[in-house]
């Protein structure tokens, strides 16, 4: 039997990005000006709010949009995104 994938953690990688960002002292226009994002992007990727529809999800962002952040933050991706792993972080093979 297959064991189905669990959900990725948006709620932690919010988090991880708020924190990321906060502990740099840049506002969202400086994430905005260095990573290339929108800032109503990058906004809606923090808060998990949509940019402009309330009845609609918000964006999770493309893996093109986390790249860029993640080079901002000179950082690896795979660093950047590890909070949709959860508490349970899968093994390195």
């Amino acid at each position: 039997m297959v064991t189905p994938v669990e959900e990725p953690d948006f709620d932690a990688l919010r988090l991880h990005l708020a924190r990321l960002r906060h502990a740099r002292g840049w506002s969202y226009d400086e994430l905005a000006a260095r990573s290339g994002v929108g800032r109503a992007t990058l906004v809606s990727l923090e808060s998990g709010r949509p940019r402009r529809n309330p009845g609609r999800a918000a964006t999770t962002g493309t893996l093109a949009t986390w790249f860029r952040i993640a080079q901002a933050f000179d950082i690896d991706l795979g660093e950047l995104v590890r909070p949709l792993y959860g508490e349970t972080r899968p093994p390195i093979l």
